[in-house]
Formats: C-alpha cells, structure tokens, sequence
C-alpha cells in the first residue's frame, strides 16, 4: 500500500509506508551517506577464520567461507561480491595450509570455495540488473502518478485542500482513482472519482477524465455544462479503446463513479454539487457532521441509462463557517475489519470532531479518516483509496 498528498500541507512530513525492499536495503545499509554492505560479509569472513582457529584439527570449519560471497551477493554491488570471492579463495588457501597436513581439508574444498564465488558473483549481477529495472519502472511509475495526480500548491484557487491516495497494490503506486482543483474565471472547480476497474484501463481513463475537466472546469461558466461534457469525454475515450481492440486494456464496458464541485467567485459561502453516483461528500465543521443527499446521477459513462436528458441536477449547498467538504472513493466506506464490517465513517469523523473541533481542517481530517481506515483493515486494503478534504481559505 502507498499513499500520496496534495499540495505541500502537513501532510508532505507523514512517514511512507512499505518502500521496496531493494530501496529499504539501501537505506539501512548506508551511514551518514557511505555505504557499510561490506561490513557484514567481513565479519562472517574474521569469524569463519577465529572458529577454524579455535577448534581442533578434527573440526575445521575454513570450508564455510563459501558462505562469505554468498552474503555479500544479497547486499553487495557486482564488484564488491568479487572481491569477497577472490578475497575468500586467498584466505581459505592460507588458512588451510596454515594447519599441519592431515588436518588440510585440501582441493576439493578449494574449487568449493572458488565455485562458490563465482555463482555468487552472477547471482548479484541478475540481483542488480533487476533492481535497476524495478527502480527504472519506479521512476516511470512516480512520473505518471505525479502526471495524473498532479502537485497542488497551498492555497490553489482559494482553496484550503489535502488529499490522501492510497494505492491497494504497493508496487503500483497509482490507479483508477483521481482528484484535482481548476480555478478560473468562473470560480473555483474539484473533481474526485474512481474509475470501475483496475489496471492500465483504469489509469487512462481517469487522464481523459481530468483531461477534460481541467479544460471544461476552467472554460465553461455553468457547471452542468462542466458535467456534461465529462460524460461525453468518458463516452468518447470508451469508443475509442473498443476501435482499438487492444489486448493489454481490460475489454469491460467502464464507468466511473465521481463529485464535481464548484466554488462560485461571486458567492463565498456557497458550494455546486453535481455527483454521478458517487459516495455522497461530508460537510464536517466544527459544529458537526452533516451528510449531503445522495446524487441522483448514474456514473460516468452510464449517462444514456438516465431517464432524464443531460447530466445529474445541481445541487446548491449554502457551507457554514469553517465547514470543509470531505469526499473519499469505496476503499474507505468499504474497508472491512477482520468480523467483516465496514468503516463506519459518518460516525468516526463525528466522534474526532466532537473530541477535537480543529480536526475539520483538512490536513488533519485527512490524516484523522487515513489513520482511522487503516486501523480498520488492518492495513489492508482491498482497493485504492482516496480521501480529499477542501474547503474556502
């Protein structure tokens, strides 16, 4: 599991959880910058050649040295695993005629020895070569999270904002789930959603959602207009996958689940709600918890089911002082705990503002239902999760 934040709130200071483990050895296996991968493999080789010493003649134990290279290939580059092997091979030889003939293991134990450190040195150079591929496909997968979800600074649009993703798949670091603010000259628009599906299918499909909302949320003055041409946008980007006919895209007919919100300029306490089947958003304040009315909007992509014509009605919500809008994706209202039960959100997030009002802010109402829904699974996570709290500066 992963996570991400928006912008560069407290939240940019909140430890990482689960790093690669080619990265977490990196990082224990280095002080005050400098590498000490070759501390270990040393101190295996000094004492192999103490107990072979300190034993009797019957019991030599010179011969475990095959074990030296074979540590440093775990941890060592390619260079330093050779010279652990050929450093190995000249201490077994000197240690072992050291002793008195019958006491010499003799050849066989030297080409052991020797072998040994040759399968250890193209054992970490099939090690090294994929953890370059793994950190290459890290910075490949850092660059589309950052291209998706892109960074938002402080105060974006007027708004105060903090967002949490995090991603079920540790490896993967992104998915379908996606957020993002536009301000322009109508206002101040935010979009979060979650694409059906998972994969490189979920992942293209959320860039054509933002696509379009960064154009239409700046562009257009009505927000149904907004709303109506995402529909478009995801009707269009699924006509264009099924022309296609790939192989590598999950052949399912997608929709995502989504909330566009408008912050209107002229109108500072007033929020635009239109919501295409998604989780209702919480207004949570330091007076309380309060739940918006369920969207009557079928998702994204499902619009011509609708027996209405153009997108889900506008909903107009009048925000009290201090009020911040939270809207979070299923991994949070469906996060079961080991009896099988769902968080229940609505409930913890009144029970953290009723002990603490300041927990409406939107950095620490982020941290506070991150923590809470990660105590709830156990830290595991059956799917992506995004938690987005935003409210007027």
């Amino acid at each position: 599991m992963r996570y991400r934040d928006a912008g560069r709130s407290s939240l940019d200071r909140l430890p990482r959880a689960r790093d690669p483990d080619a990265l977490r050895r990196q990082q224990l296996l280095r002080v005050r910058g400098r590498s000490v991968a070759w501390v270990p493999p040393l101190l295996m080789l000094v004492t192999i050649l103490l107990v072979d010493w300190d034993t009797g003649g019957e019991f030599r134990t010179v011969s475990w040295i095959v074990l030296v290279p074979g540590i440093a290939a775990a941890i060592c580059g390619v260079w330093g695993t050779a010279v652990f092997g050929g450093l190995g091979l000249a201490t077994y030889a000197l240690a072992d005629h050291a002793w008195p003939r019958q006491y010499q293991t003799g050849l066989p134990d030297f080409i052991l020895v020797g072998v040994g450190g040759v399968l250890a040195v193209l054992a970490c150079a099939v090690r090294v070569r994929g953890e370059r591929r793994m950190l290459h496909m890290r910075d490949v997968a850092e660059t589309t999270r950052r291209t998706l979800l892109r960074p938002l600074p402080p105060g974006w649009g007027g708004l105060d904002h903090a967002a949490v993703y995090l991603a079920a798949d540790a490896v993967a670091r992104v998915g379908g789930d996606f957020y993002d603010i536009q301000p322009g000259p109508h206002g101040t628009r935010a979009l979060v959603g979650d694409v059906q599906g998972k994969g490189l299918g979920a992942v293209e499909t959320a860039a054509a959602l933002l696509g379009t909302f960064r154009e239409a949320g700046y562009h257009e003055a009505d927000l149904a207009t907004v709303a109506a041409r995402l529909e478009i946008r995801m009707r269009r980007h699924a006509g264009h996958i099924a022309a296609l006919d790939r192989d590598d895209v999950d052949r399912v007919d997608r929709f995502a689940t989504a909330v566009l919100l408008s912050f209107p300029a002229a109108e500072p306490d007033v929020v635009e709600v239109v919501n295409f089947g998604h989780e209702p958003p919480l207004l949570v304040g330091p007076q309380g918890v309060r739940s918006l009315p369920p969207g009557h909007g079928l998702p994204l992509g499902l619009g011509e089911l609708a027996h209405q014509d153009g997108p889900p009605p506008t909903l107009r919500v009048t925000l009290a002082p201090g009020e911040t809008l939270l809207v979070v994706t299923d991994g949070v209202t469906e996060a079961r705990d080991g009896a099988g039960a769902f968080y229940p959100l609505d409930d913890r997030v009144a029970e953290g503002v009723l002990a603490d009002p300041h927990t409406a802010d939107p950095p620490r109402l982020v941290a506070y239902v991150r923590d809470g829904t990660l105590r709830h699974s156990g830290g595991h996570l059956a799917d992506d999760t995004t938690i987005f709290a935003v409210r007027r500066s």
